[in-house]
């Protein structure tokens, strides 16, 4: 099918739209997911090839709560955020609680686009889902993510030092941030309306 069903509700922010990703995406995906500074430096390899990112699509984008980052003013996927809920995150989370995830292409870079689409999806998960706490990680030397963290809320909470990518046989030192429902109410009090 050129649409796959999923469990995720289009998400919008003034420059984006968060949707779910369609088979029809793939040409976009492999586009940004092949540069070598995207992929690997979160943990995965750079896709080799469209067809590799159309099985990514249906194998691990089409999930519940994995989103297509559309650029309205391009019309097409740049990025992908997600949420990793409960046991299907890496940190082996309570049922009210998430592991969230994101990537964009860098041709995109620099725009302030994936804190906004986190923002986003943080309120989804915190106002829409009810969680009680959500939960980012880096791996050493990925400072674009910290950046992004700590633009969000996020607070540190711990390193691992022999934590498991997608990569086989590779393991790196990550560092683990969290952002509770509580904090989240208080950022969006004291922000500016």
């Amino acid at each position: 099918p050129s649409h796959l069903t999923t469990y995720a509700m289009p998400l919008e922010t003034p420059r984006l739209l968060l949707r779910p990703w369609r088979l029809s995406d793939a040409r976009f995906l492999f586009r940004y997911a092949r540069h070598p500074a995207v992929g690997p430096v979160a943990g995965w390899a750079a896709h080799r090839s469209a067809a590799e990112s159309r099985l990514v699509i249906l194998k691990t984008l089409s999930g519940p709560e994995i989103y297509a980052v559309v650029l309205k003013s391009v019309g097409h996927p740049v990025g992908c955020a997600g949420l990793l809920i409960g046991r299907k995150s890496n940190l082996a989370l309570p049922k009210d609680e998430a592991e969230i995830g994101y990537w964009l292409g860098v041709p995109f870079w620099g725009r302030g686009l994936i804190p906004e689409a986190v923002r986003r999806l943080t309120a989804h998960a915190f106002g829409d889902l009810k969680l009680q706490k959500l939960w980012c990680g880096y791996f050493d030397g990925n400072t674009k993510s910290q950046r992004v963290q700590e633009k969000c809320g996020f607070r540190y909470q711990r390193t691992i030092d022999r934590a498991p990518t997608a990569i086989e046989g590779d393991f790196r030192v990550e560092h683990v941030s969290c952002l509770t429902a509580r904090e989240w109410r208080a950022l969006e009090e004291d922000a500016p309306s």
